[in-house]
């Protein structure tokens, strides 16, 4: 059987949400609610292991939960101190031994040893980002704009290593900077270009590679704009920057989520207030194809499964279902109702 789970904000969401998965509608039916966890904002699966960030202040962790594949059941196995209030975000390095995690309170990353079992260890590094914060406004918002979030201090958003898990990438929505992270045995090392910066203010939040390797794509929160860089021997460099509103936007509106499809022929950009996703072909420079209504409100992230695109709205409580066609999403007519969902990861 295939399942998913919903990490859901408590106490609205309950914790997290299994369903069981339709493969051909791409629907979902509820299952088990696993409680005793607070604010599940992020959830990853490894084998037959669930990994799930509690994003609290002033510490959070991440739990380790066993999948029992008959019934889709949760298991705890363990849990460990994140290093940093609110993780907002987790990845594994290719090699399936260690898990990186992002707080975004703390503006602190951390390295988790991963046993084969899937427990995890206490962090085997921490760093915590001392750059100086961007300003509030950014300059390229649209017109009309009043976001003003996220410059009060670093606020690390998201950590991933490249395919080949040499190097890792590392957000600070409120430094306006990418870090870039050598991996030597479970440290991060400054590669020699330690960081990158971004527009002004613009809120560099989350970032996704191309099955290439060569290229990485950032999301800003602040500015709503997608850019795309090359990446070679740990050096990005950047090759162009487009809104991911439609043009003629004004107003306030937050980018919150990014994904590729798994060919790199497609970037789907998340709007947060616009509650809308962005299509973008990928030729190899960025096209914007469209727009279309997440039909809820505030999309937290995105999550892409077979033919499918799910989007978490946050504050109307329902993950709607999208198929791909063509690589654009087209809506099911399926809402979900789900408290407060805010990551959906997929077992089977």
């Amino acid at each position: 059987m295939s399942f998913a789970y919903a990490g859901c904000y408590t106490p609205n969401g309950g914790g997290i949400q299994a369903f069981a998965v339709d493969r051909a509608t791409g629907g979902l039916t509820p299952g088990a609610l696993t409680d005793g966890i607070a604010d599940p904002s992020w959830l990853l699966i490894q084998g037959n292991v669930l990994y799930a960030t509690s994003e609290l202040t002033p510490t959070g962790t991440v739990s380790a939960y066993r999948i029992d594949p008959a019934d889709g059941a949760l298991t705890l196995i363990n849990r460990v101190d994140a290093e940093g209030g609110k993780p907002v975000h987790l990845s594994l390095h290719p090699a399936g031994r260690h898990l990186f995690v992002a707080n975004y309170d703390s503006g602190t990353v951390a390295v988790l040893p991963v046993d084969r079992d899937g427990r995890l260890g206490p962090a085997t590094d921490i760093k915590t980002d001392r750059g100086p914060v961007g300003p509030a406004r950014p300059a390229d918002a649209p017109p009309g704009s009043f976001v003003d979030s996220g410059h009060d201090g670093p606020h690390a958003h998201y950590i991933e290593s490249d395919p080949t898990g040499r190097f890792v990438l590392q957000t600070d929505l409120g430094e306006d900077r990418i870090y870039v992270w050598h991996f030597d045995a479970g440290r991060l090392v400054p590669a020699a270009t330690p960081f990158i910066a971004a527009a002004p203010g613009s809120g560099p939040r989350h970032l996704a590679w191309h099955p290439d390797g060569r290229r990485a794509y950032a999301l800003t929160e602040e500015s709503s704009t997608l850019s795309a860089y090359s990446f070679e021997g740990g050096e990005l460099t950047p090759l162009q920057t487009v809104s991911a509103l439609p043009p003629g936007f004004a107003g306030t509106s937050y980018g919150s989520d990014l994904k590729l499809s798994a060919d790199g022929r497609f970037a789907y950009a998340a709007n947060r207030l616009h509650d809308s996703i962005a299509t973008f072909a990928i030729e190899p420079d960025l096209r914007l194809i469209g727009h279309c209504a997440t039909e809820g409100s505030y999309p937290r992230t995105l999550v892409l499964h077979g033919d499918f695109l799910y989007a978490m709205n946050q504050r109307s409580d329902a993950i709607t279902v999208f198929r791909l066609t063509g690589g654009v999403p087209h809506f099911t007519g399926q809402y979900i109702p789900t408290g407060s969902p805010a990551h959906l990861a997929f077992f089977g």
